[in-house]
């Protein structure tokens, strides 16, 4: 299922899948091993297998409001070059896809970066005769400010590679990067939420419509199993401390509510309502 949407009152929310695996994800949830996650049942058949292994997905979100169409993330693009073998030298049909799905490449008029980590931005360029270009020409990229000045002081290579040379760079030489506020209003319809931890300036994406609410998370909850167990925080996370909080504060927010949950991360079905378990303690309801 390479594609799937659901429908925010007028505003239309599609999702598109560049990679979903299972397994290996230790690298980014060290706390997350077979044994530790097995015994959460919920989880499973969706959000992880019947031995532990959990399932992720590498996907964009693109948000139809009808007047706008607002790309959330950009996955990890092809032909770049980057540390994790898995995510090296792609050549995905990702661009097909989201032809496919009714959103060719030149419709998109908005990028809307929920932070800068490799896995949210490769497709913000591709390569041209040798040279990284917008791949979205007719598109505005918004990034919080506050994260692009931290990352443009920060830049380290070593990590996963010329993430910033080659997919957000390019982006702000060619004029077309907007820097926002962390709760940027986009659109009458979409807005900006900060939740910041896993990095400084990481925002999640607010629908509202119609009386009807979303939330695209970005990576404050990389996968379903930390709404379970809130303190198991991400290697990725510039301050682990300080994405626990936000993550639990997220949760006690949206608990038993109306507003859908999508996971930027979450393996089909990707999306659900925020269910208590126990005291500090969630589960993902996505439905029958």
């Amino acid at each position: 299922m390479a594609t799937q949407s659901w429908q925010i009152g007028g505003v239309k929310i599609t999702r598109v899948i560049e990679i979903e695996s299972i397994g290996g994800v230790k690298f980014i949830l060290p706390d997350a091993d077979r044994d530790a996650c097995a015994p959460i049942k919920w989880m499973a058949p969706h959000f992880m297998d019947d031995a532990g292994n959990l399932k992720m997905s590498v996907h964009a979100l693109i948000v139809d409001t009808g007047d706008r169409r607002i790309m959330v993330d950009t996955c990890i693009g092809n032909d770049k070059q980057r540390t994790i073998p898995a995510w090296t030298n792609l050549q995905g049909s990702f661009l097909a896809d989201i032809e496919a799905a009714g959103y060719p490449r030149e419709s998109i008029d908005t990028v809307m970066c929920t932070h800068l980590h490799v896995d949210h931005v490769g497709w913000n360029t591709m390569l041209v005769d040798g040279e990284w270009l917008p791949t979205f020409p007719n598109a505005r990229y918004l990034m919080a400010e506050k994260e692009w000045l931290h990352w443009d002081a920060n830049e380290d290579e070593s990590t996963y590679g010329p993430v910033l040379a080659d997919s957000v760079r390019p982006i702000v030489e060619a004029g077309l990067a907007d820097f926002v506020a962390v709760d940027e209003q986009i659109c009458p319809e979409v807005r900006l939420e900060p939740t910041p931890g896993h990095t400084p300036g990481h925002v999640s994406v607010h629908i509202t419509s119609e009386g009807k609410e979303a939330l695209i998370t970005g990576d404050c909850i990389h996968h379903p199993v930390q709404m379970t167990n809130t303190h198991w925080c991400s290697s990725a996370d510039s301050d682990q401390g300080e994405g626990q909080k936000t993550r639990e504060q997220l949760l006690a927010k949206y608990v038993d509510s109306d507003v859908l949950i999508i996971g930027t991360h979450f393996a089909t079905p990707t999306a659900g309502h925020v269910k208590q378990l126990s005291e500090g303690s969630y589960w993902l309801d996505v439905g029958s």
